[in-house]
C-alpha cells in the first residue's frame, strides 16, 4: 500500500483519449493527479535511448514521460495494461505489455500501478480494472469505486459532447476538466473552403511535438479539420464495414472506422493519415485506407512520423497537398458553371437601310 495519495500519469498512449475519465475518477476518490510535462525533443530522445531503434515513436515518447515524472519525484505512476476493450477486440502487443516494458527498461525506485483491463477474459472487466487501480491507495469499497466511476464518465461525456459539437480538442479538454459544458453552434462558425479528415490515433495527432502542431498549421491554411472525435461509435462501426473489414484492433475505430465514414462524406475534400514508423497494425490499416480512397476518388496524404521527422519537410508536404485540394476544388467549381450556348444572328437591318437609300 502506498502512503501518499498522489498518482503520476504520463502524457502518452491512452492519456489523450481517456484522461477526462481518469481525472474525474481519481479526483472523486481524493487522489491527486500529477501529469508529466508536454512532449519535447528531450522527452523523445530520452525515451528512445531506452529501447531498440525499431520501437515505435509513441512508446519512445511514453517512456520519456515516465522519466519526466520520476525526475519530478513522483513515486506512484499509472501504467495500465489495456489488453482487450471488448470481447475479441485487442490492443497491439506494446500497449498490452506496457507495464512489463516500463519495469524492464526503467530502473528506479517507483511504484508502477498496473491494473489490467481484459474484456476477453473472465473477471477482468471495467470495475475489476478500476478496483485494481486504486487498491494500492487502500481504497477497496466497491460502492465508493462505482460512484467515482460515474464522476469519471460525467467528465468524459462532457468532453465528448463538446468535441462532437466541433469544439477543438484542447478547448474541449479544458472545459471538461473545469466541469463546464459549452456547445459551439455550427451556424456561427466561419465556413472553410477546404475540409479534410485527419485519420490517426489520439496519441499521435494530439501530441503537438510528435505532429508539429498540425491542427494549428491547417487552421492557418484556412482548412477545417474533422477527426474521430466528431463521430459516434455506430458511425465508426459503419465506416469499418465500408472498408470491407471486421474490427479486430482496439483502436481500429480511430483509423479504418473514421476513414470509412469520411470517405463517403461529400463535404470532405481529402484525407490525411498520420502513423508512426514501424507500427505494424497501422501499416495494414493505412494500406486499406489508401486503396479504398482510390475507389472513392478521394485525395489522400500519408504522413509517417518518427523522432527524426523534420518540420520543414513535414510542412512542405502538407502545404503541397492542401494547395492541390484548393486547385482541385476550384477546377470543379469552374466545371460546374453552365456556359449557355446560343446561335449568333447578325443584325442586318442597318445594312439593308443603307443599301435602300443608295438605290
Amino acid at each position: 500500500m502506498v502512503n501518499e495519495k498522489a498518482i503520476g500519469i504520463p502524457r502518452g498512449m491512452s492519456f489523450y483519449n481517456n484522461y477526462p475519465f481518469w481525472y474525474g475518477f481519481f479526483s472523486a476518490l481524493g487522489i491527486k493527479i500529477i501529469l508529466s510535462d508536454p512532449t519535447t525533443k528531450q522527452t523523445m530522445s530520452e525515451g528512445a535511448s531506452l529501447v531498440v531503434t525499431e520501437t515505435c515513436l509513441p512508446i519512445k515518447i511514453y517512456l520519456g514521460h515516465i522519466l519526466n515524472l520520476i525526475n519530478k519525484g513522483v513515486k506512484n505512476i499509472f501504467v495500465p495494461s489495456l489488453q482487450s476493450i471488448a470481447p475479441k477486440i485487442y490492443n497491439c502487443s506494446k500497449i498490452r505489455g506496457l507495464p512489463d516494458l516500463v519495469r524492464n527498461v526503467i530502473k528506479a525506485d517507483v511504484n508502477i500501478i498496473e491494473p489490467t483491463l481484459d474484456k476477453s477474459a473472465k473477471n477482468q472487466g471495467l470495475y475489476e480494472f478500476l478496483a485494481e487501480a486504486v487498491k494500492p491507495f487502500g481504497i477497496t469499497n466497491f460502492n465508493q469505486i462505482k460512484k467515482a466511476s460515474k464522476q469519471g464518465w460525467k467528465v468524459y461525456n462532457n468532453f465528448l459532447v463538446m468535441a462532437r459539437s466541433g469544439m477543438d480538442y484542447k478547448k474541449s479538454m479544458h472545459y471538461a476538466l473545469q466541469g463546464k459544458v459549452f456547445v459551439e453552434e455550427a451556424n456561427k462558425k466561419k465556413a472553410s473552403p477546404i475540409n479534410v479528415a485527419l485519420i490517426s490515433h489520439g496519441y499521435n495527432m494530439y501530441d503537438e511535438r510528435a505532429t508539429m502542431k498540425i491542427f494549428d498549421k491547417l487552421e492557418k491554411m484556412d482548412v477545417k479539420v474533422y477527426t474521430s472525435l466528431q463521430l459516434t461509435d455506430e458511425q465508426m462501426a459503419e465506416g469499418i464495414a465500408t472498408l470491407g473489414q471486421k474490427r479486430y484492433w482496439a483502436n481500429e475505430n480511430e483509423m479504418t472506422g473514421t476513414a470509412g465514414h469520411y470517405l463517403k462524406d461529400n463535404k470532405i475534400d481529402g484525407i490525411i493519415t498520420i502513423n508512426a514508423f514501424g507500427c505494424g497494425p497501422d501499416s495494414l490499416m493505412v494500406d486499406r485506407i489508401t486503396r479504398k480512397a482510390k475507389e472513392f476518388s478521394k485525395p489522400i496524404l500519408v504522413l509517417t512520423i518518427d523522432e527524426q521527422t523534420g518540420e520543414a519537410g513535414f510542412i512542405t508536404r502538407l502545404e503541397a497537398f492542401i494547395d492541390m485540394l484548393f486547385r482541385k476544388k476550384r477546377s470543379k467549381i469552374l466545371d460546374d458553371i453552365e456556359i449557355k450556348e446560343y446561335d449568333y444572328v447578325p443584325q442586318t437591318n442597318i445594312c439593308e437601310t443603307v443599301l435602300t437609300e443608295k438605290v
